[in-house]
């Protein structure tokens, strides 16, 4: 178990539909991470992008992009977590990889589809929450869309740290810096969210804008850098544990189910 947990946020311009190409680029943001950091956290999709070509793109869970990912925890002796377009049992899924350095895999599918997009015509839909419970945090592993529906990402009493893995768009970008920090405050937890930058083969612009909010909603650390960038900040689970203790909100917290 560990007071204080590393977390490095990669926010970079994905290449379209390029897995080769953005796994190289990948190799060389992450090479300075080695022994610096606990956990790397990238983009949604991203060795493709948010592309809805999920049929030429998918790859099984022991495609080459998993087996990157497996490499790249053990060098960094770190998790490595982000999504991409994964197909099993003739399903499609944006699934959120969380790959510990001993190569065991946690898997989070994508609840919210975003149909504005089409994403709901190309992928099936996730149905349960994922926890993961790495070096003593209760991690919460949710994907872009996910963001705006605050009952499905309540986790106030099951975890200590939330992780969004996006493709946010810069003309909703407003949107994103507050409930980033609307769902750290209500569920009074860690939220880091991770999204890209540059434009995507369908023409949809991001400006990144990747963050790190605390329980009381401040910033921790945000990138406003349109480069390919990783920055490192360093939590507290003591800090979050005397902060819930001083000022209980769980106690008064409504009692409800979650159906899929």
């Amino acid at each position: 178990m560990s007071d204080l947990l590393r977390i490095s946020l990669v926010q970079f311009d994905v290449l379209w539909e390029n897995p080769i190409g953005n796994r190289q680029k990948l190799d060389i943001l992450l090479e300075p991470l080695k022994g610096r950091t606990d956990l790397i956290l990238l983009p949604e999709m991203y060795s493709t992008g948010f592309s809805m070509h999920a049929k030429s793109l998918a790859e099984s869970m022991e495609g080459d992009t998993i087996g990157w990912m497996r490499t790249q925890a053990e060098n960094t002796n770190a998790a490595v977590a982000g999504s991409l377009i994964v197909k099993e049992l003739g399903h499609y899924y944006n699934r959120f990889l969380f790959v510990l350095p001993s190569g065991d895999i946690f898997c989070y599918d994508k609840k919210h589809l975003f149909s504005m997009g089409g994403e709901d015509q190309y992928f099936s839909h996730g149905i349960k929450r994922v926890i993961v419970d790495y070096c003593g945090w209760r991690i919460a592993l949710f994907i872009c869309y996910d963001l705006r529906f605050p009952v499905w990402c309540r986790t106030m009493k099951v975890a200590d740290l939330v992780l969004f893995s996006a493709n946010w768009p810069a003309a909703r970008t407003p949107v994103w810096q507050t409930l980033i920090r609307a769902r750290a405050i209500e569920n009074q937890l860690y939220v880091a969210g991770v999204n890209r930058t540059g434009t995507d083969g369908a023409g949809v612009i991001y400006t990144g804008e990747s963050t790190l909010i605390d329980p009381k909603g401040r910033i921790v650390c945000t990138m406003n850098d349109q480069s390919d960038v990783v920055t490192t900040c360093v939590v507290s689970l003591e800090e979050l544990n005397r902060f819930r203790k001083k000022f209980p909100v769980s106690d008064d917290d409504d009692l409800f189910e979650i159906n899929v």
